[in-house]
Protein backbone atom coordinates (compact mmCIF):
# COMPACT_ATOMS: atom_id res chain seq x y z
CA UNK A 1 0.00 0.00 0.00
CA UNK A 2 2.85 2.47 0.56
CA UNK A 3 4.59 1.70 -2.71
CA UNK A 4 1.27 2.45 -4.37
CA UNK A 5 0.63 5.63 -2.43
CA UNK A 6 4.90 6.81 -3.46
CA UNK A 7 4.23 5.90 -6.99
CA UNK A 8 0.66 7.84 -6.74
CA UNK A 9 2.37 10.56 -5.15
CA UNK A 10 5.41 10.64 -8.15
CA UNK A 11 3.02 9.77 -11.11
CA UNK A 12 0.91 13.05 -9.57
CA UNK A 13 3.93 15.44 -9.65
CA UNK A 14 5.70 14.44 -12.67
CA UNK A 15 3.90 15.33 -16.51
CA UNK A 16 2.43 15.08 -18.63
CA UNK A 17 -0.61 15.92 -16.54
CA UNK A 18 -3.66 13.57 -18.59
CA UNK A 19 -6.22 13.47 -16.41
CA UNK A 20 -8.36 16.49 -16.62
CA UNK A 21 -11.78 14.69 -17.74
CA UNK A 22 -11.22 12.04 -15.25
CA UNK A 23 -10.64 14.37 -12.25
CA UNK A 24 -13.58 16.42 -12.81
CA UNK A 25 -15.87 13.65 -13.40
CA UNK A 26 -14.46 11.36 -10.05
CA UNK A 27 -14.51 14.77 -8.07
CA UNK A 28 -18.37 14.69 -9.05
CA UNK A 29 -18.87 10.99 -8.35
CA UNK A 30 -17.21 11.45 -4.88
CA UNK A 31 -19.48 14.67 -4.45
CA UNK A 32 -22.64 12.71 -5.20
CA UNK A 33 -22.15 9.84 -3.74
CA UNK A 34 -20.77 11.04 -0.08
CA UNK A 35 -22.87 14.45 0.61
CA UNK A 36 -25.70 12.98 2.41
CA UNK A 37 -24.00 10.57 4.66
CA UNK A 38 -21.86 13.05 5.16
CA UNK A 39 -24.42 15.01 6.52
CA UNK A 40 -26.40 13.00 8.60
CA UNK A 41 -23.06 11.75 9.94
CA UNK A 42 -21.87 14.88 11.07
CA UNK A 43 -25.19 16.48 12.46
CA UNK A 44 -25.68 13.03 14.52
CA UNK A 45 -22.01 12.95 16.04
CA UNK A 46 -21.63 16.67 16.64
CA UNK A 47 -25.05 16.86 18.36
CA UNK A 48 -25.44 13.64 19.84
CA UNK A 49 -22.18 13.08 21.67
CA UNK A 50 -20.20 16.27 22.06
CA UNK A 51 -23.02 18.84 21.65
CA UNK A 52 -25.25 17.02 24.62
CA UNK A 53 -23.22 16.10 26.93
CA UNK A 54 -20.93 19.09 26.89
CA UNK A 55 -24.11 20.72 27.07
CA UNK A 56 -25.46 18.41 30.27
CA UNK A 57 -21.69 19.33 31.89
CA UNK A 58 -21.68 22.98 31.19
CA UNK A 59 -25.07 22.96 32.90
CA UNK A 60 -23.71 22.19 36.22
CA UNK A 61 -21.24 24.67 36.15
CA UNK A 62 -23.59 27.12 34.97
CA UNK A 63 -21.64 27.59 31.89
CA UNK A 64 -23.89 26.74 28.94
CA UNK A 65 -23.12 29.99 26.68
CA UNK A 66 -19.85 28.90 26.50
CA UNK A 67 -20.91 25.98 24.40
CA UNK A 68 -20.21 27.49 21.56
CA UNK A 69 -16.44 28.03 22.05
CA UNK A 70 -16.54 24.29 22.76
CA UNK A 71 -17.48 23.58 19.52
CA UNK A 72 -14.86 25.31 18.03
CA UNK A 73 -12.40 22.89 19.58
CA UNK A 74 -14.66 19.68 19.37
CA UNK A 75 -15.96 20.35 16.20
CA UNK A 76 -13.81 22.27 13.97
CA UNK A 77 -10.52 21.05 15.04
CA UNK A 78 -11.50 17.39 15.64
CA UNK A 79 -14.44 15.91 15.05
CA UNK A 80 -15.88 17.64 11.79
CA UNK A 81 -12.25 16.23 10.13
CA UNK A 82 -12.40 12.88 11.30
CA UNK A 83 -15.71 12.40 10.47
CA UNK A 84 -15.09 13.92 6.83
CA UNK A 85 -12.05 11.72 6.45
CA UNK A 86 -13.63 8.69 7.72
CA UNK A 87 -17.13 9.14 6.00
CA UNK A 88 -15.21 9.77 2.58
CA UNK A 89 -13.14 6.87 3.01
CA UNK A 90 -15.82 4.51 3.72
CA UNK A 91 -17.99 5.39 0.83
CA UNK A 92 -16.07 6.81 -1.91
CA UNK A 93 -12.76 4.84 -1.09
CA UNK A 94 -14.93 1.86 -0.97
CA UNK A 95 -16.58 2.61 -4.43
CA UNK A 96 -12.64 3.63 -5.78
CA UNK A 97 -11.49 0.55 -4.80
CA UNK A 98 -14.34 -1.89 -6.19
CA UNK A 99 -14.19 -0.38 -9.34
CA UNK A 100 -10.57 -0.62 -9.95
CA UNK A 101 -10.67 -4.06 -8.44
CA UNK A 102 -12.92 -4.69 -11.46
CA UNK A 103 -10.97 -2.92 -13.53
CA UNK A 104 -8.06 -5.65 -12.35
CA UNK A 105 -10.45 -8.78 -12.45
CA UNK A 106 -11.30 -8.16 -16.40
CA UNK A 107 -7.66 -7.61 -16.84
CA UNK A 108 -8.08 -3.73 -17.84
CA UNK A 109 -5.26 -2.66 -16.04
CA UNK A 110 -2.46 -5.30 -17.61
CA UNK A 111 -4.05 -4.18 -21.21
CA UNK A 112 -3.24 -0.45 -20.50
CA UNK A 113 -0.10 -1.24 -19.74
CA UNK A 114 0.01 -3.18 -23.00
CA UNK A 115 -1.01 -0.13 -24.88
CA UNK A 116 1.61 1.82 -22.67
CA UNK A 117 -0.21 3.47 -20.54
CA UNK A 118 0.75 3.92 -17.24
CA UNK A 119 -2.72 2.39 -14.89
CA UNK A 120 -1.42 4.29 -12.16
CA UNK A 121 -0.78 7.97 -13.73
CA UNK A 122 -4.57 7.36 -15.57
CA UNK A 123 -6.66 5.75 -13.03
CA UNK A 124 -5.15 5.85 -9.65
CA UNK A 125 -4.10 9.38 -9.41
CA UNK A 126 -6.86 11.32 -10.62
CA UNK A 127 -8.85 9.41 -7.92
CA UNK A 128 -6.59 10.34 -5.36
CA UNK A 129 -6.84 13.99 -6.19
CA UNK A 130 -10.08 13.90 -6.39
CA UNK A 131 -10.52 13.00 -3.07
CA UNK A 132 -7.83 15.14 -1.60
CA UNK A 133 -10.39 18.13 -2.93
CA UNK A 134 -13.46 16.75 -2.15
CA UNK A 135 -12.34 15.74 1.67
CA UNK A 136 -11.07 19.43 1.99
CA UNK A 137 -14.74 20.93 1.04
CA UNK A 138 -16.35 18.36 2.58
CA UNK A 139 -14.89 19.64 5.53
CA UNK A 140 -16.02 22.94 5.27
CA UNK A 141 -19.42 21.67 4.69
CA UNK A 142 -19.07 19.28 7.95
CA UNK A 143 -18.21 21.70 9.80
CA UNK A 144 -21.59 23.82 8.95
CA UNK A 145 -23.34 20.75 9.90
CA UNK A 146 -21.58 20.04 12.99
CA UNK A 147 -21.86 23.35 14.04
CA UNK A 148 -25.75 22.89 13.04
CA UNK A 149 -25.57 19.94 15.82
CA UNK A 150 -24.80 22.41 18.51
CA UNK A 151 -27.50 24.76 17.96
CA UNK A 152 -29.41 21.56 18.09
CA UNK A 153 -28.16 20.76 21.36
CA UNK A 154 -28.38 24.44 22.94
CA UNK A 155 -31.82 24.72 21.62
CA UNK A 156 -32.97 21.31 23.24
CA UNK A 157 -31.40 22.80 26.45
CA UNK A 158 -33.69 25.97 26.17
CA UNK A 159 -30.83 28.39 25.69
CA UNK A 160 -30.59 30.93 23.28
CA UNK A 161 -28.21 30.53 20.50
CA UNK A 162 -26.36 34.74 21.18
CA UNK A 163 -23.87 33.66 23.65
CA UNK A 164 -23.43 30.37 21.77
CA UNK A 165 -22.44 32.13 18.20
CA UNK A 166 -20.80 34.82 20.62
CA UNK A 167 -17.78 32.28 22.04
CA UNK A 168 -18.30 30.59 18.36
CA UNK A 169 -16.67 33.70 17.31
CA UNK A 170 -15.16 34.79 19.94
CA UNK A 171 -13.12 31.41 19.97
CA UNK A 172 -12.65 30.68 16.04
CA UNK A 173 -9.91 31.93 14.34
CA UNK A 174 -9.01 31.16 10.44
CA UNK A 175 -6.27 29.61 11.29
CA UNK A 176 -8.51 27.15 12.93
CA UNK A 177 -10.33 26.62 9.99
CA UNK A 178 -7.66 26.18 7.56
CA UNK A 179 -6.10 23.83 10.01
CA UNK A 180 -9.11 21.82 9.87
CA UNK A 181 -8.99 21.63 5.98
CA UNK A 182 -5.54 20.49 5.93
CA UNK A 183 -5.80 18.23 8.15
CA UNK A 184 -8.56 16.56 6.75
CA UNK A 185 -7.29 16.81 2.98
CA UNK A 186 -4.16 15.19 4.43
CA UNK A 187 -5.91 12.30 6.13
Amino acid sequence: MMILTGRTILSALRPPYPYGGELVSQFLFALRLCWFPLLISTVCLCYAAPGLQAANFLTLFGALDRLGGFFVLGSIREIGPNVTAIVLAGVAGTAITADLGARKVREELDALQVLGVDPVKNLVVPRFLALMVVTGLFDIYALLFGIFGGILAELVNGQPLGPFWATLFANASTTDLWGSVLKTTIY
